[in-house]
């Protein structure tokens, strides 16, 4: 196997391709090498057809693909298919280190997410969580898509175009320049938070590091007279919510943040929703402190959730008057769960109602968390209030 990167072919390659009885690959890849009919074949639709010429093959067959075939490339599909033992790889430059080295952005800190024959949205979950993203994208999920799915977060778009071939492009814009432009494949997207984007991991590739503790305790968040999701309940709530990168959580009457802050500490996408201008205000604080990108969308529920990219998981925290009509809402738009947490014993009941009536399997619990305090030489139970947390789970 051969990764190509718009370079000239080093000896040990050249050998193997002219030495090949069969040469596989993109139409592209065979017309660069004017490879003859008789001797390629192309890979087109499902790859079927040519896996199954590759494997009538009795000579040496070499397969064309671009950058490096390890790296979200055709290796594991051969591996599988053919076995790892007679498979010999001659990696090129990956079009994201090449679209990385373009631009002059070091990488070793960047997440690397694809959307070919893959789920898009996934990939801009991650996009919304973290300040330096590659994105290998596909015919149907291209750069604008992206862009337009990323509008108003405020990123730097990077369109690395055709990488390596005559017709090369490295496109910098907006959101808004880079979704109003047609662009042609194969591509890859950086999407750069510059804000965030800059700062130096350097121990571990990727960028993402383990939050380290989690349902932090409530002084490591800015609140309001005790209005915040307790500790406890807080790791009840995470635990059900199950935030991790490519999620997209909604932290719902979200107060101080903290259930949003720590689904973004655990690297998942999150949006908190808070109508309350002074807690919104708050809210940005604490997830500046926490060093996590939390939007927030000030406005009261459910009026402000109609227009919100579609949620794996969603937390309810605080409802107002239209209790019923917000979780509805969630339980019908959210992927996988949508947790409550409640003080009042009368909303238990109905909230477990209308999301088993949205064809959720759903789990109540009461949970009152005592710390020991230390009264002088002494120690005694300080029971917190208790609450009922309620979670909807999509079977």
């Amino acid at each position: 196997m051969i990764g190509l990167d718009g370079g000239t072919l080093s000896q040990e390659a050249a050998e193997l391709l002219e030495g090949a009885t069969l040469v596989a690959g993109g139409k592209r890849h065979l017309a660069a090498f004017a490879v003859k009919p008789e001797r390629s074949v192309a890979f087109e639709g499902d790859l079927s057809g040519a896996l199954s010429r590759i494997e009538a093959e009795s000579g040496p067959v070499v397969v064309l693909a671009s950058g490096d075939p390890g790296f979200f490339g055709i290796v594991r599909m051969l591996a599988r298919r053919f076995g790892s033992e007679d498979l010999r790889v001659v990696p090129a430059v990956s079009s994201v280190a090449l679209a990385f080295a373009r631009v002059g952005i070091s990488w070793d800190d960047a997440v690397t997410v694809s959307a070919h024959g893959r789920e898009p949205r996934r990939a801009a979950n991650v996009c919304r969580a973290h300040p330096k993203v590659a994105v290998l994208t596909s015919p149907d999920f291209g750069p604008a898509e992206l862009a337009g799915g990323l509008a108003g977060l405020g990123r730097t778009f990077f369109v690395a175009e055709r990488l390596g071939e005559v017709e090369e492009i490295v496109f910098r814009g907006n959101a808004t320049e880079v979704s109003a432009r047609e662009w042609k494949d194969p591509n890859v997207v950086l999407v750069i938070d510059e804000k965030r984007g800059w700062r130096d991991k350097g121990w571990i590739s990727s960028g993402i590091e383990s939050s380290g503790r989690w349902a932090l305790p409530e002084d490591e968040f800015e609140h309001r007279s005790g209005m915040i999701t307790k500790s406890p309940t807080r790791a009840l709530v995470l635990s059900r919510l199950g935030p991790g990168p490519g999620d997209l959580v909604w932290d719902v009457g979200a107060g101080s943040g903290s259930v949003a802050i720590e689904c973004a500490r655990l690297g998942s996408a999150a949006i908190a929703i808070e109508r309350d201008p002074e807690s919104c205000a708050r809210l940005r604080r604490n997830a500046e402190r926490h060093g996590v990108n939390v939007p927030v969308v000030e406005g009261e529920a459910p009026g402000a959730l109609q227009d919100l990219p579609e949620p794996d998981a969603v937390f309810i925290g605080g409802t107002g008057g239209s209790f019923g009509e917000i979780v509805k809402l969630c339980a019908v738009r959210a992927r996988r769960s949508v947790v409550l947490a409640l003080v009042g014993l009368e909303r238990v009941v109905p909230a477990g109602k209308v999301l088993e009536d949205c064809g959720l399997e759903v789990e109540s619990t009461f949970l009152q968390a005592s710390p020991v305090k230390g009264v002088g030489s002494m120690h005694r139970v300080a029971p917190e209030s208790a609450v009922f947390v309620v979670c909807g789970s999509r079977p």
